[in-house]
């Protein structure tokens, strides 16, 4: 790669990139070199580092590759000694300071009460959803509660993208729900069919129908025999994706949405009716009144049953819940997938049984208004029963009043910095609408870097946030490239895509490829003047 201007060297490389058909996602590694043909601002021993993403469940192998002493998932690793922060509690015991601590396990969710009157539960899905059906809908908690068991089908590892094996694990999780369906002991069963959301995020149309057909057939199988076995069936999601596809000017949107799910109730009541005005945090009340169980006071949600007469509801003694991960519901025919598909699973259960559709985004599900949903907010609403403000929102009233620069976990790690004569490395997501973390809090963070006074500040951009527009990586590392020669503070020295430095499956030749970026500039040199 011949030399560029140091202002936006980063930038252009990603835009030359496009040119040999690379996208964000998948980016390889870019590494800035100096002109002497040495890499610019690797991570080394002692030196400071800022970890900014948020969410935390595809940023634990990432932390633990650069801080966890005698780390030997691969090698060459130094133990690095770095001072370390992250946004947030990504997990307990990583070796790191975190800037805004969870404010505690919730309690009262609907596994809680559950647990507490000794209804035995079970969790099904493949590896790919396990943090979603577990510690989100058990309300941050890691371990399974007592008479909790979680069902963890392992994910494919045998393709690159799924949209070469759209229908993933399904039938496995299928085949693991109707186990339990079988067994008369277990008598809360809540399974998540992944597909939907995990092909969706991929440009392929076809792929994404097979995974949605796929959905539907696996959705009816199952049902078919809670039916024969007298199990009461809710049937949702945990929020939207394929069923608004395509941006207005009709380029392709693979992030999720702000639509409505679906609720569907089979239940041995006549004349069952559901509300029209319901969100996520509602199915949790409404499990409970079928089980016959008191609310918690923690629960603000309302069940979305409207009682049918003076004999009221027939109690549960069994009870199915299907989370159709990403699917949405829209009455908007381009670009909706959903309704391209053939679904006749989900179109028999509309006109034969009661249903209604749940907000499942913005401030229904804790976070900013007009934000996207995704399946963290999803699944911990689910299983709250009650909003939950979420880390972003958080975050950005601590930058809106200020406390965020007097954050003493950033504050401990830029004093690191100035004192051992070390760089300061922030690393996380490039974008503005990432539910993993936005470029604003990143700028918080070189604003206060230069307050602080840190004379070396080196940022690593992870691109491929799900939904943006294409090619629209370069644009916000041209963004940081601005913001950096405004407050002369700061540069862009790498750059690649979430899918090498974001696993959560524990594929570690990605994190290898990420870690030998950070560490010996491993990757695309980048030649700038200086």
């Amino acid at each position: 790669m011949g030399k560029l201007s140091t202002g936006h060297a980063m930038s252009e490389a990603v835009r030359n990139a496009y040119l040999r058909n690379s996208d964000d996602e998948t980016l390889e590694p870019l590494v800035l070199m100096d002109a002497g043909q040495r890499p610019v601002g690797r991570i080394g021993k002692n030196d400071a580092v800022i970890f900014y993403n948020i969410r935390g469940e595809r940023e634990i192998e990432l932390t633990r590759s650069l801080t966890e002493i005698g780390f030997s998932a691969f090698s060459p690793v130094d133990d690095l000694l770095l001072s370390f922060a992250t946004m947030i509690e990504y997990k307990k015991g990583l070796n790191v300071q975190v800037a805004f601590p969870p404010e505690g396990e919730l309690q009262d969710t609907l596994s809680d009460v559950l647990s507490r009157n000794h209804i035995s539960q079970a969790k099904i899905t493949e590896a790919e959803k396990a943090v979603h059906v577990s510690y989100f809908l058990n309300g941050k908690k890691e371990h399974p509660l007592p008479g909790e068991e979680r069902i963890i089908v392992p994910t494919r590892r045998d393709v690159h993208l799924f949209d070469e094996a759209p229908e993933m694990s399904i039938e496995a999780i299928t085949e693991a729900i109707l186990d339990k369906i079988a067994d008369p002991s277990c008598r809360f069963i809540l399974a998540n069919f992944p597909n939907v959301d995990v092909v969706g995020h991929i440009e392929n149309e076809q792929a994404i129908l097979r995974a949605v057909e796929a959905v539907d057939r696996q959705t009816g199988r199952v049902i078919d025999e809670a039916k024969r076995r007298g199990l009461t069936v809710m049937v949702t999601a945990d929020h939207g994706t394929v069923e608004k596809w395509l941006y207005p000017d009709g380029v392709i949107d693979t992030g999720h949405t702000d639509s409505p799910v679906p609720f569907i109730l089979l239940h041995d009541t006549p004349d069952l009716e559901l509300r029209r005005d319901g969100a996520l945090t509602d199915i949790a009340p409404t499990v409970l009144q079928l089980f016959r169980l008191p609310v918690p006071a923690a629960m603000t949600g309302k069940s979305l049953i409207i009682t049918p007469g003076p004999e009221g509801i027939k109690p549960a003694q069994r009870l199915l819940v299907l989370i159709l991960d990403g699917w949405g519901e829209s009455d908007q025919t381009l670009g909706n997938l959903i309704a391209q598909a053939a679904t006749p699973t989900m179109d028999r259960l509309k006109t034969t049984g009661p249903w209604t559709t749940l907000k499942a985004a913005g401030e229904a599900v804790g976070l900013p208004e007009g934000t996207v949903g995704n399946s963290e907010a999803g699944h911990l609403h689910i299983g709250a029963g009650r909003p939950i403000y979420a880390d972003r929102v958080r975050i950005n009233q601590a930058i809106s009043d200020g406390t965020f620069y007097e954050n003493e976990a950033f504050l401990s790690v830029m004093s690191a910095a100035k004192r051992n004569s070390k760089a300061l490395h922030l690393l996380g997501i490039v974008s503005f609408f990432s539910s993993h973390g936005s470029l604003s809090h990143l700028f918080a963070l070189m604003e206060m870097a230069k307050r602080e006074g840190v004379p070396e500040v080196y940022i690593h951009a992870m691109l491929g946030r799900r939904g943006e527009q294409p090619e629209s990586g370069a644009l916000y590392i041209e963004k940081i490239e601005n913001k950096a020669a405004e407050l002369q503070r700061g540069k862009v020295v790498s750059v690649i895509g979430r899918y090498w430095s974001m696993d959560r499956e524990e594929n570690w030749d990605r994190i290898k490829k990420t870690y030998d970026m950070l560490v010996f500039g491993t990757g695309q040199a980048v030649f700038c003047q200086s």
